[in-house]
């Protein structure tokens, strides 16, 4: 692997389901390519709702991608630096996954992060916090509440078309089937211990 001598940097670009997160992620790795300049995209095998060998928003807009059970065959598939390494729902990857960003800020890798920053009970999700917190650059987009209509942060869980218990397996990938953007006031978590 051969050492790059630029700057690099870690974004991060996070927000509730529904905000654009991918779409934003889309729109900036189709810069860099319009740049002529090398990106490689992965993504956690666990999403595949809309493609195995893609990374896809909710508004079908897709870049091709390289699906890793963990954050350790990352770095396999990476045989020369790029200028760029793109991480969607980065929230479902082991904790390793922020030293692998680190690593690639540190060689010179611009590393761009998206995923939810909050599950969908409003507490910090996976190793988003660290990203937060190690990140030169975040951008935090809201959705709209489908209840109320104001700018929503939250992720609303639905089960039988009532809000998800608090004690509910964290990780539960899917859709609007599922899921619904909220704002605070509108964001409900029955059960709640905290």
């Amino acid at each position: 692997m051969d050492v790059r001598s630029s700057d690099g940097w870690i974004e991060v670009i996070c927000g509730s389901m529904f905000a654009g997160k991918t779409e934003e992620l889309i729109r900036r790795i189709t810069r860099i390519k319009l740049a002529k300049r090398d990106v490689l995209v992965f993504k956690p095998v666990i999403d595949d709702r809309y493609s195995v060998s893609e990374v896809v928003s909710h508004s079908q807009r897709k870049v091709k991608s390289i699906a890793v059970n963990d954050s350790s065959e990352i770095m396999a598939h990476i045989e020369k630096l790029p200028y760029a390494v793109a991480i969607d729902e980065a929230q479902f990857f082991d904790k390793n996954i922020v030293n692998v960003a680190e690593n690639l800020a540190n060689l010179g890798v611009r590393v761009i992060v998206a995923g939810l920053d909050l599950d969908f009970r409003g507490e910090p999700f996976g190793v988003m916090p660290e990203f937060l917190a190690r990140a030169e650059y975040i951008t935090k987009l809201q959705a709209i509440c489908q209840i109320c209509g104001e700018p929503a942060t939250r992720t609303q869980r639905i089960i039988d078309g009532q809000p998800a218990f608090y004690d509910e397996e964290i990780v539960l990938v899917s859709a609007q089937e599922k899921y619904e953007a909220r704002c605070r006031k509108c964001h409900q978590v029955p059960h709640r211990t905290k």
